[in-house]
């Protein structure tokens, strides 16, 4: 039979059944290698977002349900670059994502900022301590010079030339050449200077004459009320240092700078510093370095000068603590603030710890006991309250561990109805061998063969069919779903079943109408309404068994078969409904039981398994649909399947060959 261009239709055989028929295989080589879960509404803006991780199976009862994805994106790379997307942003997003960046930017923030104010600082007071001295510098070295002995103006006389003079022969004065302006520097003047001018706790203040001899430094001078002060070895503090201090100290070490030149310290000459040397040409200059023990010394040299005319140096220098004991200070009040902001960060911390590690640990020892005990039946907490990922994964936790223990009742269910159908077959077989050896007529004996032969080949029809059952899970899970055009597969499969009747049946094919009612008119000559998202062997494995179910029940001479297929909104709706004898009310709610049969006399004892309905259903509930069975309510006689899937909004590729409203 054609089925459109350049397309070839394999559907599976019917297996006979109780109540239908379900196909023997199963498996079609059209399949792609894929298994995503089937949007409830069909929508592709959803399905999109999903990820072929997301597919389970859950076995209920007694039918199993496997999610496919019904997106059209589900097959295309937009799909995976639109399901990155999504896994990106909620990775940022997510509330323990923001609530761990915050505290951690919070903690660094605060360092940071402590970090920058402690460097700007103290580069801030290099700076300014620079400025201090030589303004400093200026004043006192303008008062020195002013304070100077210059002798300017007065009258020189040589001895030697006085006698050489002739009788009556003055002696004509001479006036020191410009040379000799600059008078050497009194120590005794400068020295009182120096005590009024200079604070010898802060700041050291050297003087050098012309040649860079030192003249006077304030290291050993001492004013009324002072004592005479030497460098001594420092004396051994057995004390130890708090922490703080220890922690300051080591911070000292750590941030001080690399680059700086080693002070030392030259008591009687000036010419070993640069800056000095530099000032007895006129220039002054400022010089930082660094004392062996890691403290910053900053000197300014200022010429003493007047008239253009240098008498000497004035050097100014730092104590080696001063600056670094200002900034110890600051460290050390950062460093308080830091243990503070580290006691609230490590109480944050813990709190913070405390809504994920608990949550987990509980989580991680109630699926340990499960492991250990499923019998036990362990129940895994409840987080769901909680709007973070904590939340979602209880809730998956507990999703999964309810679909486990579903699984296992099914499995266990499934083994013992096996076990139940397997044993009445086999009763009858060995009832009959035992019986044969008794038989003394010919036609005894052959009516015992006939026997055996039935229940061996019951036996076989038992063992194919729950083998199917059995893998049909698996199968939907390799196999990759892809749009299907629904109203042309039941055009097909109807087409097929007008022309046989059901087996084990003798007579006439029923007649079968069908009616598509495509809304395709008022969406356009190109528009595809009944495309859906699943497997398209096993779909026609569906359709086919209720098709066989309905021509077992229908009358021979005057069956008939209706089937109406027809869009709403989000969802095709397919019914199928017979004129036969109808369902009675108290076993509507069984049919799709597994091995639940109750067939005609007519069609004898053991020809059906009971597993047609129930694969069917499984296979139905797997593409998110739904399918159900009850009388009719038209006035006639008889049962109405009635099978729902949700539609694919936007198909990913044009369906093959357009189908116009078919009645017949």
């Amino acid at each position: 039979m054609e089925l459109g261009p350049n397309k070839q239709q394999h559907y599976p055989p019917a297996a006979e059944d109780g109540d239908d028929t379900p196909s023997e295989d199963t498996t079609s080589g059209t399949g792609r290698k894929a298994h995503v879960r089937l949007a409830a509404n069909g929508t592709a803006g959803e399905a999109a977002t999903r990820e072929p991780e997301d597919n389970f199976s859950r076995e209920d009862g007694q039918h199993t349900e496997t999610y496919i994805d019904p997106s059209p994106d589900a097959f295309t790379g937009s799909g995976k670059a639109v399901r990155i997307l999504s896994r990106t942003r909620q990775l940022l997003f997510s509330s323990l994502t923001k609530r761990i960046v915050f505290l951690n930017l919070s903690a660094l923030a605060v360092l940071l900022s402590g970090i920058l104010y402690l460097n700007q600082f103290r580069e801030g007071l290099v700076e300014a301590y620079k400025d201090s001295l030589a303004a400093q510098g200026k004043i006192i070295a303008g008062a020195i010079a002013s304070q100077a002995t210059m002798e300017i103006d007065t009258i020189t006389v040589d001895p030697d030339k006085l006698l050489e003079l002739q009788a009556g022969e003055s002696a004509s004065p001479s006036i020191s050449p410009l040379d000799d302006l600059a008078s050497p520097i009194n120590p005794e003047v400068v020295a009182p200077l120096l005590r009024s001018l200079v604070q010898p706790e802060r700041t050291r203040a050297r003087v050098y004459d012309q040649d860079g001899i030192l003249v006077l430094d304030t290291k050993f001078l001492y004013a009324g009320g002072q004592v005479l002060r030497y460098n001594l070895p420092t004396l051994q503090d057995d004390r130890p240092d708090g922490m703080i201090s220890r922690i300051g100290n080591f911070l000292n070490r750590l941030l001080q700078r690399r680059d700086l030149p080693t002070y030392v310290e030259h008591p009687n000459t000036g010419i070993h510093y640069p800056e000095v040397v530099s000032a007895l040409t006129g220039s002054q200059s400022t010089v930082v370095r660094m004392t062996q023990k890691g403290e910053q010394v900053i000197s300014v040299a200022v010429p003493i000068q007047r008239l253009r005319v240098i008498s000497g140096v004035l050097l100014l220098s730092s104590e080696g603590n001063e600056i670094d004991k200002i900034v110890t200070e600051e460290r050390l009040a950062i460093l308080r603030i830091f243990l503070v902001a580290a006691i609230v960060l490590i109480v944050l911390s813990v709190l913070l710890a405390s809504t994920i590690a608990n949550p987990l640990r509980r989580l991680s020892e109630a699926a340990n006991r499960v492991r250990k005990g499923v019998e036990s039946r362990e129940e895994i907490p409840d987080f769901s309250n909680r709007q973070d990922e904590i939340g979602t994964l209880s809730a998956s936790i507990r999703s999964m561990t309810a679909a486990l223990y579903s699984r296992i009742d099914a499995i266990e269910r499934f083994a013992a109805d096996v076990s139940h159908e397997l044993k009445n077959p086999l009763t009858s077989l060995r009832s009959a061998v035992e019986t044969l050896p008794l038989a003394r007529t010919e036609e005894a004996k052959n009516r015992l063969y006939g026997v055996i032969q039935h229940d061996v080949k019951r036996l076989d029809r038992l063992i194919t069919d729950i083998s199917d059952a059995s893998r049909l899970d698996a199968e939907l899970a390799r196999e990759q779903a892809g749009p299907v055009d629904f109203a042309e597969l039941v055009s097909n499969i109807v087409s097929m079943a007008r022309e046989a009747p059901a087996k084990g049946v003798a007579g006439k094919a029923p007649h079968i109408s069908l009616d598509i009612r495509d809304p395709a008119s008022q969406q356009g000559p190109r528009a595809k309404p009944f495309i859906v998202t699943g497997h398209e062997d096993r779909l026609a494995q569906v359709i086919i068994n209720v098709l066989d179910n309905a021509k077992s029940f229908v009358p021979v001479d005057s069956g008939r078969i209706d089937v109406v297929l027809e869009r709403d909104r989000e969802q095709l709706t397919l019914q199928i409904a017979d004129n036969g004898p109808g369902i009675p009310a108290e076993k509507v709610d069984r049919i799709f039981e597994r091995f639940y049969t109750d067939r005609p006399e007519s069609q004898g004892f053991g020809q059906n398994s009971g597993l047609g309905l129930s694969i069917s259903r499984q296979i139905v509930e797997a593409h998110g649909g739904s399918i159900q069975a009850r009388n009719r309510a038209d006035g006639e006689t008889g049962a109405i399947f009635i099978l729902q899937l949700p539609v694919l909004r936007t198909p990913q590729r044009r369906a093959r060959g357009g189908e116009a409203a078919q009645r017949s």
